[in-house]
């Protein structure tokens, strides 16, 4: 049976509503953890170590596909739940066409200014060279990357979270099988690799292009489109705390590398990489749990139906508690067989890996009430208060933290500094929702 937004939602039918973008962003992350195991297995460890060198960069410049997904569809779910359906997909359409050429944009600026940021940023020699090789063939596609991360959204809007599913698996499953061919079979190393990416970003993102350019069931449609400034500023700042999570994601992610080879050299880059790598998967389940249910919030924000609100709010805060604590539980069981998947080969990187994975999975016990409040604030179109957790949690606390507590606890200050930052932030993200609750009556 179809679930609409409008809909009453139990726990049942969130949870039948928000499994096709949870297991959507499970499965993006773990094609893009299949980049790393073939790179990390068949091409090298000074590959791997590039890849994930170069990671935070194209992050950033891919970004602003977050912030025009999450905060377009804070916009269109309240214009749907107004009762406008033709200013839905007009503003739809306009995010789009917008968000193209953006990215074509700086997909141009980031060929021509990769090599000199990444030699600004630490890299030389070969690794400087397989980061540039590796960073120019992915951002020939940052379009369609960009479009991808929209998509996500965009589908469950328009109520068809199971076709963005569908879609996700068919990008991740062009990724895995290109990888096993480019990399495993033939030894194309870091370009065959790069190339596997690019083609996977480039179905994930184009292939919901078309669907929505043709006559379709679902509640949007590209058509065209009036320009409309405020419309446009109303999705940046609503996206904003996503443009800003996942830039200063990137920009921390930086900052550990460089923390990380002045502490343990290129062996602590690595291990940082496999952390990145499966604790995207771990976050995966809070992010498209918080995907799954914005567009509620906004539909029944914008239909002042303050009892589903208040009901959503209440099941959300168990619902991400209850996970966090098996989440938890999941990272100490999983530490030793994940880090033998990766990095098996090396004993001294494989000790350090466990060690760390070990001491950072407390971190899954705080990070789900930030991330999913981050983005309720988001669905209420409120960006300023969205923006202000995620620039604290990703920025702010990551940065004092990995700066701080190496100068008394040298490595382990460096695997213990996301837990402080993510306890902080939970602390800050509760102190929103209760000082916010009256005003918007959940």
């Amino acid at each position: 049976m179809k679930i609409e937004l409008s809909d009453h939602f139990t726990y049942n039918e969130i949870f039948r509503f928000t499994l096709p973008s949870i297991v959507m962003m499970i499965f993006t992350s773990i094609y893009g953890v299949v980049d790393g195991l073939f790179v990390s297995h068949f091409a090298g460890k000074e590959e791997f170590t590039a890849v994930n060198f170069i990671m935070p960069l194209l992050m950033i410049l891919g970004t602003f596909g977050f912030m025009f997904g999450t905060g377009g569809c804070a916009l269109i779910a309240k214009t749907l739940g107004e009762g406008d359906k033709r200013l839905a997909n007009s503003r739809f359409s306009l995010i789009i066409y917008i968000s193209i050429a953006v990215g074509a944009l700086i997909s141009a600026l980031g060929m021509i200014f990769v090599e000199p940021i990444v030699a600004l940023l630490g890299a030389e020699g070969e690794l400087l060279e397989n980061c540039v090789i590796y960073g120019r063939i992915v951002l020939l596609a940052l379009p369609a990357f960009m479009l991808q991360m929209e998509f996500h959204s965009f589908f469950i809007a328009a109520e068809k979270p199971t076709l963005g599913l569908i879609v996700t698996i068919a990008a991740g499953l062009t990724n895995i099988i290109l990888d096993a061919l480019l990399v495993g079979v033939f030894p194309l190393g870091l370009i065959g690799a790069a190339v596997a990416t690019a083609i996977s970003q480039v179905v994930g993102g184009f292939v919901p292009l078309i669907y929505f350019s043709l006559k379709n069931s679902s509640l949007l449609r590209l058509t065209a489109a009036k320009f409309e400034g405020r419309a446009l500023l109303q999705t940046c700042a609503n996206g904003s705390s996503e443009l800003m999570s996942n830039i200063s994601m990137s920009l921390v992610g930086m900052l550990y590398n460089a923390q990380l080879l002045a502490f343990a050299g290129e062996d602590g880059v690595a291990a940082y990489g496999v952390l990145m790598y499966v604790s995207m998967i771990f976050m995966a389940v809070f992010i498209g749990y918080s995907i799954g249910t914005a567009p509620i919030v906004s539909y029944n924000y914008g239909a002042k139906n303050t009892f589903e609100l208040s009901s959503l709010y209440r099941k959300s805060l168990v619902i991400i508690s209850l996970s966090s604590i098996v989440m938890l539980l999941l990272g100490e069981v999983f530490a030793n067989p994940l880090s033998l998947l990766f990095v098996g080969y090396d004993a001294g990187l494989y000790a350090m890996t466990v060690h760390a994975f070990r001491v950072y999975s407390f971190s899954f016990l705080f990070s789900g009430i930030a991330i999913w409040g981050s983005g309720f604030f988001t669905a209420l179109n409120n960006g300023f208060v969205s923006a202000a957790i995620s620039f604290l949690r990703t920025l702010v606390f990551q940065i004092a933290a990995v700066l701080i507590l190496p100068i008394f606890l040298k490595l382990d200050g460096i695997w213990l500094s996301v837990i402080v930052a993510e306890v902080m932030a939970a602390a800050v993200t509760l102190a929103f929702l209760l000082a916010k609750k009256k005003k918007y009556q959940y």
